[in-house]
């Protein structure tokens, strides 16, 4: 089937939305619906807000892709309402989503699923504030954002964080991960390679946006059994979520700990998706350009598993 000319002539490019990660999305989206139109595809842009269902149903598209990032694009909000609409969708649906993006519990799918993880806690913010509820070194976070929105990482002798008022009223706090930052990408039943991030801080949002924050190292220099647990624990963490599609797992290595250094941070299941954000990139470097994978997308979306 050629690309475009089939099953999925007309496509609708979710991003924007409301969340912290509007931006970013923005961006991510416009990139896709350019490479959608360059693989043959019918593409309609639609940022995405309250009238999302009205808009849908003037276009009638026949898949939805969606370029969201963050709170109500891939937590299941909007996984839901196209479920109702009855419009296949790109990446995770309705569950996984949610699950994923409330790490509390994408950290109990992981242990159950015998990942490495570490101990973390659901607190008031205002408990945190007082007194430190872990021993430092340790992450504070909001339980359900991505994109590094709202960290805060507490170093052995600091006090207690007094956090942004933006912060939710209960957070995570998790006892912090050294090492190396690797992340993997999952493209439906298969991890596609490991990237060593580098920074000259820690990887916040700045870090992962902005021009410079950041370097990738594809592949990751590293022993091949670290090579292998890192594709085998991303494959893993994605099908303990019960995702589909594309996914991105991101890891930490503390080097002197050999393979029990490797802990599971969190799953993605709305990657950045612009040509040079880590899932395209390793993509690529499996022989896929940004356009097939944006078609491998549309032909993958769904509404029914």
């Amino acid at each position: 089937m050629a690309a475009g000319s089939g099953r999925f002539p007309r496509v609708a490019v979710l991003m924007g939305g409301m969340s912290a990660e509007r931006e970013v999305s923005l961006v991510s989206g416009r990139e896709c619906a350019k490479a959608l139109r360059e693989a043959g595809y019918q593409v309609v842009e639609v940022d995405a807000g309250p009238d999302l269902v009205v808009q849908l149903s003037e276009i009638k598209p026949d898949v939805v892709f969606n370029a969201l990032h963050g709170r109500w694009g891939e937590d299941g909000c909007v996984q839901g309402i196209l479920e109702w609409l009855r419009l296949p969708y790109t990446n995770s649906g309705v569950l996984a989503s949610a699950l994923a993006m409330d790490k509390a519990r994408a950290k109990e799918a992981y242990r159950a699923a015998g990942l490495p993880i570490v101990d973390s806690v659901i607190v008031a913010r205002e408990d945190v504030e007082k007194g430190h509820v872990l021993p430092p070194p340790y992450v504070v976070k909001p339980n359900n954002e991505g994109s590094s929105v709202g960290v805060y990482i507490v170093h052995p002798g600091s006090n207690a964080p007094r956090l942004a008022d933006s912060m939710p009223a209960r957070v995570m706090v998790e006892t912090y991960a050294p090492g190396r930052e690797l992340s993997v990408s999952v493209m439906g039943d298969r991890a596609l390679a490991v990237t060593d991030i580098l920074t000259e801080g820690w990887y916040d949002y700045d870090a992962k946006y902005k021009p410079g924050g950041s370097r990738h190292v594809l592949p990751a220099a590293m022993p091949a059994e670290i090579t292998a647990a890192c594709l085998d624990h991303a494959l893993r963490a994605h099908r303990a979520l019960g995702c589909r599609g594309l996914s991105r797992t991101d890891i930490r290595w503390d080097e002197s700990r050999g393979l029990d250094g490797l802990i599971l941070l969190e799953t993605n299941t709305q990657p950045g998706m612009t040509p040079t954000s880590l899932a395209p990139e390793q993509a690529a470097f499996c022989g896929i350009r940004f356009p097939q994978l944006c078609d491998w997308m549309v032909r993958d979306a769904s509404c029914d598993r």
